[in-house]
């Protein structure tokens, strides 16, 4: 009888240097593992108590964060399961624009359960049945944890109210000054059609002051000087050229022969008065400010201040194309006298000084602008950075509330009332899921525990406590951060209230993300490409000593 000749192990189909794991040791728990190394990074940051991140990215750039979406996007996460629950964060961002660190808080704590229920010995497609069941279940008990709904969102005090949930997280401190801004400058530019664009927000960032010294203004801002002596225009008709602001170079190329003085006298006067013609022309079309996208010419320049002429240099195309959308304006591409349609028209336009930083701001003095601009203040960049993120998560939350008015309690308040039903349909079902649905129930504990372990309170006591409330029929009532110890109180009342959409996305994302990493029992790495590095040796060889 022939002898057994014991196989080689790996795939005897790939490539020699893959890699291969399989089995629930080797993937599906090492998976698990990854992820939730992931999710208690930014668990720490979740809430308005959350810790700030201190991430230096790959070009040395640093955050100083507690905004989930950013501390990944600079991260690069290099775990294959890992980065499946990124992607969830970050199909989250792009669909409500925040809730980023609830995918990831949630989906970590849906793993870390599965973890338990495999060691348990339930099978791997016994969980996944049980969290889908749940997750339908959840999306369809949601909207009865709806407490109110946005009335007005042209009302100014009732945007602001709304915002202040999303901004507290990131600038707990700053939230009522922060919320009254962002909620001016969305609802001035709410057009009555009622699709609300969010880049029609703009932020400009200067040094110095406080985040209280902060403004907003209707129309843009620039930190750029004007080119010219003209530093203010009232009723402003702009030509923006795309083009640079100096005299017309000719496609084709020609040799010109001069034989004496005279004629190269009289070149360059052709060529002056060419530039004259040409920068009157714009003049006696109306326009009294030039917006350029390319260089000025000195001799340009002169003419300009010669005709009154107010010149800024936009060296941004994004700037440019933006501009034009505010003042209602066509950018033309050479230099060319403007029709009345082309020129753009704002009620003033002028140079000044904000801090140390000179700034051209367009504005307009009528509330219904197409843009608006906040205008930050802070002490150092990496503060701007973040009060910037902030402003964005406000203004996202106010384009979710366009598309959906509805809301949920905040602080914990939903998650508990959607766990405690949970928990009684899981009793409810025969069969092994029901063990998977109330672990997918308990999950949702990870979150108002997280707010509470961040603010330095006992978690398992305020979970006690925020059942026993909810028991009672309060499906409102929430984590009181601001109380002493494991306090709670009723969230509608204190106007803690988060986007129904973003509690809606956030579950379905994180759900899916986890049960994808779950059925993964394979992993099969293929030898990385390139051949082998270059040594690393001495770096400063050629340095004298």
């Amino acid at each position: 009888m022939a002898l057994h000749v014991p196989k080689p192990p790996g795939f005897a189909h790939v490539k020699d240097g893959a890699k291969h794991f399989s089995g629930l040791e080797e993937a599906v728990f090492r998976n698990i593992r990854a992820c939730k190394e992931l999710s208690q990074t930014t668990r720490t940051a979740y809430g308005p108590n959350g810790m700030n991140k201190m991430v230096i990215n790959h070009l040395e750039k640093l955050f100083v964060t507690n905004d989930a979406a950013t501390i990944l996007r600079e991260l690069e996460v290099q775990h294959p399961a890992a980065k499946m629950i990124v992607m969830a964060s970050h199909m989250q961002e792009q669909e409500v624009g925040d809730g980023t660190n609830f995918v990831l808080v949630f989906a970590g704590a849906l793993l870390e359960l599965a973890e338990e229920l495999l060691r348990m010995g339930l099978s791997v497609s016994e969980v996944i049945d049980g969290y889908e069941k749940a997750c339908k279940k959840t999306l369809e008990i949601l909207p009865d944890c709806i407490c109110s709904s946005a009335k007005n969102l042209r009302d100014i005090n009732e945007a602001k109210a709304l915002i202040r949930t999303a901004v507290m997280s990131k600038q707990y401190g700053n939230e009522d000054f922060l919320a009254n801004l962002i909620a001016q400058a969305c609802v001035s530019i709410y057009p009555e059609s009622g699709s609300f664009n969010v880049d029609n927000v703009r932020v400009c960032k200067i040094l110095g002051c406080g985040v209280t010294a902060s403004t907003m203004l209707h129309g843009m801002v620039f930190k750029k000087e004007a080119e010219g002596d003209v530093t203010s225009v009232k009723d402003a008709k702009i030509a923006v050229f795309s083009c640079p602001f100096d005299c017309m170079v000719t496609e084709t190329k020609g040799t010109v022969l001069i034989n004496t003085a005279q004629e190269l006298m009289n070149f360059s006067k052709g060529e002056e008065d060419m530039m004259e013609a040409q920068v009157k022309a714009i003049k006696e079309a109306g326009a009294n400010v030039v917006v350029t996208g390319g260089k000025v010419a000195d001799m340009a320049l002169h003419y300009a201040n010669k005709y009154k002429l107010m010149v800024v240099r936009l060296n941004s195309k994004w700037d440019l194309r933006r501009l034009c959308k505010t003042v209602g304006a066509v950018a033309l591409p050479k230099m060319t006298a403007p029709t009345p349609d082309e020129m753009g028209h704002c009620d003033s336009v002028y140079l000044t000084e904000v801090g140390d930083t000179q700034v051209v701001v367009f504005k307009h003095e009528k509330e219904d602008g197409a843009i608006s601009t906040v205008v930050i203040r802070g002490s150092t960049d990496n503060l701007m950075d973040d009060i910037e993120r902030a402003v964005d998560d406000g203004v996202n939350t106010f384009k979710v509330l366009v598309r959906d008015k509805r809301l949920v309690p905040g602080a914990g308040a939903t998650e508990i009332e959607l766990a405690k039903q949970i928990t009684s349909y899981g009793e409810s079902c025969p069969g092994l899921e029901q063990y998977a649905i109330k672990k997918f129930a308990e999950a949702f504990e990870a979150l108002p525990r997280a707010l509470a372990e961040n603010s330095g309170v006992k978690g398992n006591e305020l979970i006690s406590k925020l059942y026993s409330a909810h028991h009672e029929g309060n499906k409102n009532v929430g984590f009181d951060i601001e109380g002493d110890g494991p306090a709670v109180k009723d969230m509608l009342e204190a106007s803690i209230l988060d986007p129904y959409l973003v509690k809606h996305w956030g579950i379905r994302l994180a759900t899916n993300a986890a049960i994808t990493v779950l059925r993964v029992d394979q992993i099969i790495m293929a030898k990385p490409a390139g051949g082998p590095k270059p040594p690393q040796g001495n770096k400063d060889f050629d340095d004298d000593d």
